[in-house]
């Protein structure tokens, strides 16, 4: 199962992201849910470092799908409304797969 948490700060922004864990839908290659959920990760974090700018750190680990990002001080109005798009894209995901596919946590930072 893919587990995503995103984090949210006091003023209830989405800043940060994790992502572990495969959908296990079907065997690797041709896992439509992994690769939907990766689409949208990368995508956003692509669009945050090319379109936007903004500084953030990252931590990856292909082999277990773990991806943790975070926004640093300085951040826009741009790459919170990416991670935004995120949310929405991964709990249409969720809606369509069910949860034990894919789980997504909201925690207060």
């Amino acid at each position: 199962m893919i587990c995503v948490t995103i984090y949210k700060n006091s003023e209830q922004e989405y800043t940060a992201f994790q992502c572990m864990g495969h959908a296990e839908y079907a065997e690797a290659g041709y896992d439509i849910v992994c690769a939907a959920v990766s689409a949208l990760v990368l995508n956003t974090i692509n669009s945050i470092e090319k379109l936007v700018s903004d500084p953030f750190e990252i931590e990856t680990e292909q082999e277990s799908g773990f991806i943790d990002f975070s926004l640093k001080e300085g951040y826009s109005k741009d790459s919170l409304l990416l991670i935004r798009s995120l949310v929405l894209g991964l709990q249409g995901i969720q809606k369509n797969y069910g949860n034990n596919r894919i789980t997504l946590k909201f925690k207060e930072v």
